[in-house]
């Protein structure tokens, strides 16, 4: 289960990482106390085809927005599902595109009023309550879940464009628990049967010596390896071939071909680098791999 004050803290705590690196040096902004963001490094282009640094930004803040709207305002957001079904190839770009031609400051302020307004959103939200979303309906704890996964798949875009090195966080394993869970729906999502048999995975935590570990003990069909590479994996940042995961089992061996962790199509996938990663140090290789993500996703796998 969720533990909602853990995940609430994570998700703020992902955001601050975050806005370090776009208000920072890295992105042209020397005066990080005030915000100021240099034009140029915020049009920097990410691994995401016509997205640049303040696309990547601007979907957040919109997606947060609509988070929010979901939770104070069902009947404007169902207003809002139904133009993403007229408009269902570029309701996502659509969202980005708007919110990134602001100034980059203003932009920034407008993300900084949106993490915190979702996060107290979010908050209130009743248990047992359910929130209405693009795809299927999820509990408070669970957005916030999904929120800190986007923020984390998304801030890999920026860091990758900056050239900024991230060190991974044991907040990955909310990222890591929903690409388990959201297993069968990237077959589903590719018109395959998912398996019958749940899979063991058993992923090295960031710190070198935690294992998390999910699914039977005894299944035949295990997966192995860093954490830091599961995320990347799920998320679509990596190539599988750019990874130190390991299929035990024919049908794990195709699940690291396909999983994601987001709703939506699979996409076209990432083309490998052409250099498998070593086994490296717990945090991990500077966020330099070949990464060509599918455009970006509005949404997330089975609530968490």
């Amino acid at each position: 289960m969720v533990d909602p004050v853990e995940v609430f803290a994570d998700l703020r705590a992902e955001g601050e990482d975050l806005d370090r690196v776009v208000s920072g040096p890295a992105a042209g902004a020397p005066d990080v106390a005030r915000g100021a963001t240099s034009p140029r490094g915020w049009a920097a282009p990410t691994p995401a085809p016509g997205w640049t640094v303040a696309h990547q930004i601007a979907h957040l803040a919109w997606t947060d927005e609509r988070a929010v709207q979901s939770a104070t305002d069902p009947g404007g957001f169902a207003e809002e599902v139904r133009r993403a079904v007229v408009s269902p190839g570029t309701f996502v770009d659509d969202g980005a595109a708007r919110l990134a031609a602001l100034a980059p400051a203003d932009l920034l302020a407008r993300w900084r009023a949106g993490r915190a307004e979702v996060l107290r959103v979010l908050a209130a939200v009743p248990r047992g309550a359910r929130l209405p979303w693009y795809g299927t309906s999820m509990s408070g704890a669970s957005m916030a879940t999904g929120r800190l996964m986007e923020t984390w798949a998304h801030g890999q875009d920026i860091a990758d464009a900056l050239g900024v090195r991230r060190r991974p966080t044991a907040r990955l394993r909310h990222v890591a628990r929903i690409g388990v869970r959201a297993r069968d729906h990237a077959y589903t999502a590719r018109g395959l049967t998912p398996p019958a048999e749940e899979f063991r995975v058993e992923l090295l935590a960031p710190d070198g010596r935690t294992r998390w570990t999910y699914g039977p003990e005894g299944a035949a069909q295990r997966v192995t390896g860093p954490a830091l590479d599961f995320c990347l994996l799920a998320t679509r940042r990596a190539h599988r071939h750019d990874l130190a995961l390991r299929a035990h089992g024919p049908d794990a061996d195709r699940w690291l071909d396909i999983a994601q962790a987001f709703a939506g199509p699979p996409g076209t996938g990432r083309e490998p680098s052409g250099a498998t990663r070593p086994d490296g140090p717990p945090d991990g290789p500077p966020g330099s791999r070949d990464r060509t993500p599918d455009r970006p996703e509005t949404g997330r796998g089975p609530d968490a």
